[in-house]
């Protein structure tokens, strides 16, 4: 029985955000109800929500409830309403304060291929039948927050838009550790990718992290690939790979790709991890893969699948309950083995079903 409040802040955010995490507070609310847990939940606006309503995509208030919780839950941000708005002023925004005053530099992305939905996939089921991939992706550095940056007038009317690819020893070894890590508890398997042909930055990636392998994890098998092979190999033979080391950019690219492999962004979770602090706690966010679409937001027909289990990864990487986090994921499989299928992933004879029907089966079988 758990005796420590763990604190979960829910930030559902804008379009199907508030619906995809709707349903999983109910998930949380099960296990504070039938296994004697004791998360407490705060919930709060980010995004656009929050520019409705203060002006500003996270307001200070909300950003020190983030930095005190044990983890965070996050929905989706943005949406057509918004694209005017200045850079700075956007809903996204909100997002990138949290993963970068917050210091979480590690994206974990899983891509895993349900074996009931094998046929969702556009590739044969051969190539997609037991997949399972983990992505993890360098998130603080990079092209997406590099010195300098910005768009400025140059001669002739026309204007000059920069953006700078940068990265530190420091930042490569720590995401690398988290890769290698990683690898040691799967297949004992990471490919790194980089453009060292054409790019400094991927030089020093690869020189890095070839020297902490060498030095840290000699039982690991490291292998260097041209992210653009990578992208290539995914669509070729992606069970060839099982940890993916990657830079922001190519991070971001790859992580989508391998997401549609499996037949639906709304299967997938992802983790955003930062380091220990000096309570031992190790700051966090999970959000789903896929994004606010609007288009269907509010009529109860998107799928919660990826954020229930993005709250299964937060119970495995920071709430110490690697067997609750093994509970869910089994309910969401038998849920699926069940023939229940919202319609981002619908086939023939399965039964149709909304957003909250799916999140209640999922409950259904946790009992």
């Amino acid at each position: 029985m758990a005796t420590n409040k763990r604190k979960i802040l829910l930030l559902p955010g804008d379009g199907i955000g508030p619906e995809v995490v709707g349903e999983t507070k109910k998930v949380i609310d099960w296990f504070n109800k039938k296994k004697s847990m004791d998360f407490k939940i705060d919930q709060d606006l980010i995004g656009g929500a929050s520019i409705d309503k203060h002006g500003k995509p996270i307001t200070d208030e909300v950003f020190y409830k983030a930095q005190d919780s044990d983890a965070i839950i996050f929905g989706a941000c943005g949406g057509p309403k918004y694209d005017n708005l200045e850079f700075s002023k956007k809903p996204e925004r909100g997002l990138m304060k949290l993963r970068k005053e917050l210091k979480l530099f590690a994206n974990l992305r899983p891509a895993i291929c349900f074996k009931e939905l094998v046929d969702s996939s556009s590739l044969k089921p051969e190539l997609v039948s037991g997949l399972d991939i983990l992505i993890v992706r360098e998130l603080t550095g990079g092209i997406y927050f590099g010195e300098p940056r910005g768009i400025k007038p140059i001669e002739n009317g026309e204007r000059k838009g920069i953006n700078t690819h940068v990265y530190t020893t420091k930042e490569i070894k720590r995401i690398a550790k988290v890769a290698f890590e990683l690898a040691a508890k799967r297949k004992n398997k990471v490919t790194s990718c980089e453009k060292s042909n054409v790019m400094e930055a991927g030089i020093l990636w690869k020189e890095e992290v070839q020297a902490l392998k060498d030095k840290e994890y000699k039982k690991i098998e490291l292998n260097h690939m041209f992210a653009d092979n990578c992208a290539m190999q995914l669509l070729r033979n992606p069970k060839q790979f099982d940890v993916i080391l990657s830079d922001n950019l190519f991070g971001d690219i790859l992580s989508d790709e391998a997401a549609m492999l499996t037949g639906s962004l709304g299967l997938l979770p992802s983790a955003s991890l930062g380091e220990k602090d000096k309570n031992g706690r190790t700051r966090s966010l999970y959000e789903p893969v896929h994004g606010s679409a609007p288009d269907i937001a509010g009529k109860n027909i998107s799928n919660p699948i990826a954020t229930i289990l993005s709250f299964s990864m937060a119970l495995k990487y920071s709430l110490g309950l690697e067997k609750e986090s093994g509970l869910l994921n089994k309910a969401v499989e038998k849920t699926l083995e069940d023939g229940l299928r919202t319609p981002d992933i619908m086939s023939k004879g399965k039964k149709k079903v909304s957003t909250s029907d799916m999140g209640d089966a999922i409950i259904s079988n946790l009992n």
